[in-house]
């Protein structure tokens, strides 16, 4: 029997605190920073009212070394922070990767280079993507599109990381952070203690041999072990959670690859078809890393072009680029610092890819 859910008009940043905790998250450690910080105010809420704690750090350098002490000792623990505070965290999620340790962060990005502005925009893509410090580690990144998402992709996100062993990524931004829509939440409900025969403590006389939690791998071929290890992961997740959604035309003129809230205004654009002139279909993954790059290819084989459409200046056209490897060309709509094209500017783009194929006329 399926659970039952209650369904809630609710923001995307309580939608997120409600997806952590019905994940299993009882340690939240987090510094506020907009537009996330309803997340850390409604987890020093919830989490005490449930006998879980919630700390406030001094900085993200000490949250994420706290998410680093939590995790080591077994914790289903998350952080949550915006772009500037999860530049601060690379190096603790650098480590946490080379102690192959579970933990989720979400980040709602706002306009950057720099302290930027408050406002929605993708320009983290690649520190998510190809982030998570320094060394060939990667944090595993879903990129919800909607309220009932980013609590859905949170909530999951838990056993994700505890499968891999890595952090999980939730890479959001600033109009989701805010947006409201219903929403059907998880029940909350106290999850059995999860194994972590790898943890320090508790070692008691009948407990299991004591662990050290290490990222320092002096030794040459003990620290390829590590880097070996993770890549196989990566490889499995590739294998086993790659997700992405489908729209619009069986038989696309011009295929649209975009994600999170670009990937909203491109399904407005898909049913414009007609004005277009060209027919549409999107791609929207749910998962950046690991990245669907086979649906891309093999749309892209029956596509005239593709158009990659993000808010940042051309960081996801790269991974589209490299999933379509010159089957067709692929066409960039960029907008950053917080401004976002419209639908119309979509479809106008499309009708210029399509006079430039000869598909219609200008």
């Amino acid at each position: 029997m399926s659970e039952q859910r209650e369904r809630v008009f609710i923001s995307g940043n309580e939608a997120t605190a409600e997806g952590g905790i019905a994940g299993g998250c009882r340690y939240f450690f987090g510094y506020p920073i907009t537009p996330q910080n309803k997340i850390p105010e409604y987890m020093s809420q919830h989490l005490p009212l449930i006998g879980g704690v919630y700390l406030q750090a001094e900085s993200e350098v000490a949250a994420i070394n706290m998410v680093y002490g939590a995790a080591s000792a077994g914790a289903r623990v998350m952080t949550t922070s915006s772009s500037p505070g999860i530049s601060l965290m690379q190096e603790g999620l650098s480590y946490m990767l080379g102690s192959e340790l579970p933990c989720v962060v979400v980040n709602m990005v706002r306009g950057g280079p720099g302290l930027g502005n408050i406002a929605a925009a993708q320009s983290d893509y690649w520190l998510a993507t190809r982030g998570a410090g320094h060394g060939d580690g990667r944090c595993i990144t879903l990129t919800p599109y909607s309220v009932q998402e980013l609590h859905d992709f949170t909530a999951g996100a838990f056993d994700i990381a505890d499968r891999y062993r890595n952090p999980v990524m939730v890479l959001a931004d600033a109009i989701l952070a805010g947006m409201m829509e219903p929403c059907e939440l998880i029940p909350r409900r106290e999850l059995p203690p999860p194994d972590r025969p790898w943890a320090v403590g508790p070692h008691g006389p009948d407990e299991r041999e004591r662990n050290i939690v290490n990222s320092l791998w002096v030794d040459f071929d003990l620290m390829e072990a590590v880097n070996l290890r993770l890549q196989e992961r990566y490889a499995q997740a590739a294998q086993e959670i790659t997700q992405w959604d489908e729209f619009g035309s069986d038989e696309p003129d011009v295929l649209l690859c975009a994600y999170g809230v670009s990937a909203r205004i491109c399904e407005g654009a898909v049913l414009r078809a007609e004005e277009a002139g060209v027919r549409m279909r999107l791609i929207r993954p749910k998962t950046v890393f690991p990245f669907p790059s086979e649906p891309i290819a093999r749309w892209a084989e029956r596509a005239n072009a593709v158009l990659a459409v993000e808010l940042s200046m051309g960081q996801f056209v790269e991974d589209v680029r490299l999933a379509v490897e010159g089957r067709c060309p692929v066409e960039l709509l960029a907008r950053a610092g917080g401004n976002m094209p419209s639908v119309g500017d979509v479809v106008q783009k499309v009708r210029e890819i399509g006079i430039k194929a000869g598909l219609i006329g200008a």
